[in-house]
């Protein structure tokens, strides 16, 4: 036999799934994640000339990005590695990507870099700051990518 606590000495916890049925009011907003599908895939810096990022290799990692950057260098591309990023959807009721964030830490600088889709192009910013004290001024690029 289940003994059961009187109302008045129950805990507000104990009652508040009853209080919810009773009032009628609305079931609890499950957030659903950020899908990074949209922003997965290996995109192309479109200034074949460009002294930036040459490539973003970007992968699902859950509902976050893993973003392995390339850097132009001769003769070959310098690979930047995998480093984690996050994504970001266009307001708080959406659940496709349509930006993301990711930082690199090489040693002698700080690169945070941003990207957003724009008509199809993925736009990245990178902001650069050396901690190396070298006197180098900080410095900003904006590159367009495709696909």
């Amino acid at each position: 036999m289940a003994v059961t606590a009187k109302a008045e000495y129950r805990a507000p916890s104990d009652i508040l799934q009853e209080e919810i049925t009773r009032l009628r009011l609305p079931k609890e907003h499950t957030a659903e994640l950020v899908s990074p599908s949209v922003l997965v895939g290996t995109w192309v810096n479109v200034d074949h000339a460009t002294r930036d990022i040459v490539r973003l290799v970007i992968e699902a990692a859950g509902n976050e990005i893993n973003v392995h950057g390339f850097g132009a260098c001769t003769p070959t591309p310098c690979d930047w590695g995998k480093t984690p990023g996050m994504v970001y959807s266009s307001n708080v009721a959406s659940t496709a990507a349509v930006a993301f964030t990711a930082m690199y830490n090489f040693g002698f600088k700080q690169a945070t870099l941003t990207g957003h889709l724009f008509e199809g192009a993925l736009v990245v910013e990178s902001y650069n700051h050396f901690t190396d004290n070298s006197g180098r001024d900080d410095y900003f690029t904006l590159d367009v990518m495709a696909k």
